[in-house]
């Protein structure tokens, strides 16, 4: 599983013309699921995520995670995250997972993000939709759950 997370101000999630989830200071996470990604992945995913110390402390410094600081996360379904760039002009996504696993562990790590104490609005898997997201700093943070056991990020150069 590939993450985007962005500390963000306020975000907005909507789909034909009709709003799905919004927040205001917290997370955005844009969330892909790779072939062969599987509840493990999500839950070291979910767990890296409401651990990020990444809003500031008394001093001034990234040193506090969102549920500490009162945030929401809003997770938005990405498949476009598992883009393979490597050869021609043309992404290829063959790295992405089937509709029904990306969908399941989609769903699973929004649970296990509510069970670490987070509020979560979400989009709508699988839809076209529009993402409003007022980054804060910016601070983005690029997570993959590859990287936890040296198994190399699947999907190539996104």
């Amino acid at each position: 599983m590939r993450a985007v997370v962005q500390r963000v101000s306020s975000a907005r999630v909507a789909s034909e013309g009709q709003a799905l989830g919004e927040i205001g200071a917290g997370l955005v996470v844009l969330l892909g699921v790779a072939e062969g990604d599987g509840e493990e992945d999500a839950a070291w995913l979910a767990s890296k995520t409401a651990a990020l110390r990444i809003f500031e402390d008394g001093s001034g410094r990234m040193n506090r995670p969102a549920g500490e600081v009162g945030g929401a996360a809003l997770v938005v379904s990405q498949f476009t995250l598992l883009a393979d760039c490597t050869k021609g002009r043309r992404p290829s996504f063959v790295g992405a997972a089937d509709p029904e696993t990306g969908r399941k562990l989609y769903e699973r790590f929004v649970s296990l993000l509510r069970d670490e104490g987070l509020r979560v609005e979400t989009g709508l898997f699988g839809a076209t939709m529009l993402v409003s997201i007022e980054n804060d700093g910016p601070v983005t943070i690029i997570l993959d759950s590859r990287e936890r056991s040296g198994r190399g990020a699947k999907g190539g150069g996104a």
